[in-house]
């Protein structure tokens, strides 16, 4: 019994034979993969990385410290780091956490992010506009350091975010409130005559007309042909209102009904017919200089965004990364992509020189087709 219970010598010294040489021929590959792992993870902390703080911590044992990628600290020679998930994995290691750049801690980015949300959760429940001490001291940074940070966050200065979320109020309350006086003040202006010297550019009409839904206010209109398909453009008072493409005439029509619904809409005359004809001469010849004034109603973020787009030259692309790197907003991709696709004035601001990472065409609110035309045409031009 005993006998029998014993594995045959040579059975177990074959077993730990054929272990060994599986293990030897696993263990180049998976040290190939973790020396390209820990290449990518040296790269990151070389580079000072703000991005990849939170997805790992890299010790010194030279030090006995350990620190987040963006550490602004001097770099130590390579075969003295080592790369782990955590701070706790580090400390399990037996390191410290480096006390200057306190990987523990929340990054600054995210601490700078958190601050300038309260600040702005501090403007919008405010009667008055907040001064810029006042709200620096709320966040416990000094007045120069805070309107730096929340530019560079939201892309605005706190005193411009103030009077664009009084602005949004005062949009709301006009449709409901009884009168246009009381939805002046309930959006915190102290002065009806502040609001109304500034009306036209905030609500591309007086506050009376707005709240009627554009009643009485005339946007003249007229459809032209082009090369690519249809072409509506209307204007106000103001300069050029919409520049709208599309296959179907009847829905371009109804679009501009849905947005200006109690407006007058008036035909063509011969003077606005030569408004159209210039218009037209732009989307055949996209790189052309276009002088016509435009009224442009939008948010300030999409102001931002449409200014900055106004300035790629002609025959060239950006992607919506480098556009939102441009109006100093690197992580805002999203946002600068919705404010592309509310542009309504076709070419004139030409969101069609916007494109993927990878120069691939992407969506178009007036079609892709359009767009690598459009872009064609600046090409050769």
């Amino acid at each position: 019994m005993q006998g029998r219970d014993k594995a045959p010598i040579f059975l177990i010294m074959e077993t730990r034979k054929t272990t060994t040489m599986l293990a030897k021929t696993k263990q180049p590959s998976a040290r190939r993969s973790s020396m390209r792992d820990e290449d990518s993870l040296y790269a990151a902390v070389v580079a000072r990385d703000k991005s990849m703080d939170g997805t790992f911590v890299y010790s010194v044992a030279t030090t006995g410290v350990y620190c987040r990628p963006s550490c602004p600290s001097r770099h130590a020679r390579r075969e003295n780091m080592a790369f782990h998930a955590s701070g706790a994995a580090a400390q399990a290691a037996g390191f410290r956490a480096c006390k200057r750049c306190k990987p523990d801690a929340p990054s600054l980015e995210a601490e700078h992010a958190r601050l300038v949300a309260n600040a702005c959760r501090l403007i919008e429940e405010a009667e008055e506009p907040p001064t810029l001490d006042a709200l620096a001291a709320d966040v416990g940074l000094s007045p120069y350091h805070f309107h730096r940070v929340f530019k560079s966050i939201t892309g605005v200065t706190p005193k411009a975010y103030a009077i664009a979320h009084r602005q949004k109020r005062v949009r709301d309350n006009l449709k409901r409130s009884t009168s246009v006086t009381e939805a002046i003040h309930d959006a915190g202006f102290n002065s009806s005559g502040r609001f109304y010297a500034n009306a036209g550019e905030v609500l591309g009409m007086t506050p009376t007309t707005f709240r009627a839904g554009g009643k009485d206010m005339q946007l003249r209109f007229a459809i032209g042909k082009s090369s690519l398909g249809a072409v509506l453009v209307a204007a106000s008072s103001k300069g050029i209102a919409a520049i709208l493409l599309g296959d179907d005439p009847e829905k371009l029509v109804h679009d501009l009904e849905v947005r200006f619904p109690k407006s007058e809409l008036i035909g063509s005359d011969r003077e606005f017919e030569e408004v159209v004809a210039r218009t037209i001469a732009l989307i055949e010849a996209p790189g052309a200089r276009f002088d016509l004034p435009l009224d442009v109603r939008g948010t300030a973020f999409q102001h931002r965004v449409w200014q900055a787009l106004r300035e790629i030259p002609a025959g060239t692309t950006v992607s919506y990364a480098e556009l939102a790197e441009r109006i100093g907003l690197p992580k805002a991709i999203r946002a600068v992509a919705a404010a592309c696709a509310a542009n309504r004035l076709a070419v004139a601001i030409p969101c069609h020189r916007v494109v993927r990472n990878d120069g691939a065409l992407s969506g178009y609110r007036w079609g892709v087709e359009r767009k690598r035309k459009l872009l064609a045409r600046e090409a050769r031009s």
